[in-house]
């Protein structure tokens, strides 16, 4: 059965158009795999919280530490966030852009599931992923427009989610956005019906393919 998680990450939850623009991609996968299992996690009212200070001095050693073997805190929780991400074989991240870039709940989740020695390891080469690769959706909403000829701002999300997606070993990353939320009425319909025929034009030659469980190094 596959599976598919979905990170939630706006403050304003079910009414924002991150949400609805996910919402829409996990309906397109579900059509495509009726059977699969839908995984929920909500944290754009700030459910997760930011790393603690056993967390933060475990990722600073070079070696293993016992807080890592022996969890509890940020690392439990750090490990209930990675295994829940492991055993998707679809991600689907909805998140609003704040001040050009990814929110701080989503930076949040990221600090708990990029982690040294468990879903990355740290070599002279350089940064080595130890999960599977697997398709990453994200749906971005922002009050501006940062793309196109249009554009008045700045876009430090995407690259970033790319660069620290990439590291763990996710690299199969799309982005649907939704831009200029902000510019009234009839630039919200627009940019649906943009975001909309995006997600129609990329799904009507996706397949989805099986994965295998993860397996660690």
């Amino acid at each position: 059965m596959m599976k598919i998680l979905h990170v939630s990450c706006s403050p304003r939850g079910q009414a924002s158009e991150s949400y609805r623009i996910s919402q829409k991609i996990i309906e397109v996968l579900l059509k495509r795999e009726p059977t699969a299992k839908l995984a929920n996690r909500v944290i754009g009212d700030g459910a997760i919280s930011h790393i603690d200070e056993s967390y933060a001095t475990a990722l600073g050693a070079t070696r293993q530490s016992f807080a890592e073997i022996f969890p509890k805190g940020s690392m439990s929780q750090s490990e209930e966030l990675i295994q829940e991400l492991e055993s998707a074989d679809f991600l689907v991240i909805g998140t609003p852009m704040h001040n050009f870039t990814v929110p701080s709940v989503l930076k949040a989740w990221i600090d708990h599931i990029v982690r040294v020695r468990r879903t990355f390891d740290s070599t002279k080469e350089g940064y080595v992923g130890r999960l599977r690769d697997r398709p990453v959706f994200v749906a971005v909403s922002s009050g501006g427009r940062y793309s196109g000829e249009r554009a008045r701002q700045p876009d430090f999300l995407t690259p970033y989610l790319k660069a620290i997606l990439g590291i763990i070993g996710l690299h199969d990353l799309t982005v649907f956005s939704i831009e200029g939320t902000a510019l009234g009425p009839d630039a919200v319909v627009e940019a649906r019906n943009r975001a909309d025929q995006a997600i129609e034009d990329h799904f009507r030659s996706f397949v989805v393919r099986s994965h295998s469980v993860d397996q660690q190094t």
